[in-house]
C-alpha cells in the first residue's frame, strides 16, 4: 500500500467530490494545488483547510488546453513534489439526444472528456520525473452503463474510461512510475444535477424538477465517503475505483447482461421511486 504524501492537484475543487477530496488529503498532510472556475469557492475552501498544509489556488477552465498547461506549470512550481493529479471537473446535461444540440454536446465533451485529456497531457511530463506518481480520472457509473436521457454524458464518461485504460496500459508497458486509476461514482450527493444544463429541445420544466428530485433522493453516498474511497484506491493502486453500492450493483448487472441490462435496471429504479414516494 502506498501512503499519500507530497502534493496533489485537483480540478473542480470548489465543490462536490473535489472539495471533499481536498479536505481529506489536507488532513493527511498533503499539500494542494486547487483548480476551479469558481474562485470564491476556492477561497472558502482554502480558509476551511487553514494551515493544515500548503495550498495554492488556480482559476482554470479545463476545457481550455492553455489553462491546463498554465495550471500544470504553476502547480508544479508551487509544489515541486506534486505527485497526484485528480482530473475531477465535470458538468451534466439533461435531455435525450434529439433534445440537445451539437453545441451543447460539444460544451459537455470539452469539460468532461477533453478536460481529462488536457489535464493528463499537461501534468504527465512532470509526473514521469518522480519516483512514484498517480493520475486519477473521474468517469462515472455512466461510463459503464448508458441510461436513456444521458447520451452526451454517458458518451463522454465512456470516453474517459477508454482513454484512461489505454493510457494506463501504455504506462505499464513503458515501465513508467506513473500509475492511473479511473473512478466510477454512483449517486453522490452533490449539486451536479441541480447545476445541470437543459437541452434546447426540453420544454417541460416539471421534467427537470422531477429529474433533480429523483437524483437527490437516490444519491446516497456523501462526497466525504466518495473522497475516502478514492484515497483508498490511490493507496492500493486500484485501476478501477467504484463508489457506492449502486455503482457496484450496476457494474455487476452490466457484466451479466451486457446488452440487455436496461430493462431490469429500469424496473428496479421504478420500484425504488415508488418506495421513495410513499
Amino acid at each position: 500500500m502506498t501512503a499519500i504524501r507530497g502534493a496533489a492537484a485537483i480540478t473542480g475543487a470548489a465543490s462536490g467530490i473535489g472539495r471533499a477530496l481536498a479536505i481529506e488529503l489536507a488532513r493527511r498532510g498533503c499539500d494542494l494545488a486547487l483548480a476551479d472556475r469558481d474562485e470564491a469557492g476556492l477561497k472558502t475552501l482554502a480558509a476551511e483547510i487553514g494551515a493544515a498544509c500548503k495550498v495554492s489556488l488556480h482559476r482554470v477552465d479545463v476545457s481550455e488546453p492553455d489553462d491546463n498547461a498554465q495550471f500544470a506549470r504553476e502547480a508544479t512550481t508551487a509544489h515541486p513534489a506534486l505527485g497526484i493529479v485528480v482530473n475531477n471537473a465535470g458538468v451534466a446535461l439533461m435531455g435525450s439526444f434529439e433534445e440537445i444540440d451539437q453545441a451543447q454536446m460539444d460544451w459537455l465533451f470539452d469539460i468532461n472528456f477533453w478536460g481529462v485529456v488536457h489535464g493528463t497531457r499537461a501534468f504527465l511530463p512532470h509526473l514521469k520525473t518522480l519516483g512514484e506518481a498517480h493520475i486519477v480520472n473521474l468517469s462515472s457509473i455512466f461510463g459503464i452503463i448508458a441510461p436513456p436521457g444521458q447520451s452526451a454524458y454517458a458518451a463522454a464518461k465512456f470516453a474517459v474510461r477508454g482513454f484512461s485504460e489505454s493510457v494506463r496500459h501504455e504506462l505499464a508497458v513503458a515501465g513508467s512510475p506513473v500509475r492511473l486509476s479511473v473512478v466510477h461514482p454512483g449517486g453522490v450527493a452533490t449539486a451536479i444535477a441541480r447545476n445541470s444544463r437543459t437541452g434546447v429541445g426540453v420544454t417541460d420544466n416539471a421534467r427537470r424538477s422531477q429529474s433533480i428530485e429523483r437524483f437527490e433522493n437516490a444519491a446516497k453516498t456523501t462526497p466525504r465517503d466518495a473522497a475516502l474511497r478514492i484515497i483508498k484506491g490511490i493507496e492500493r493502486n486500484e485501476p478501477r475505483i467504484l463508489i457506492g453500492n449502486d455503482a457496484r450493483f450496476m457494474d455487476l448487472l452490466q457484466r451479466f447482461r451486457p446488452a440487455t441490462y436496461w430493462a431490469p435496471l429500469q424496473r428496479k429504479l421504478e420500484r425504488m421511486a415508488k418506495g421513495l414516494a410513499k
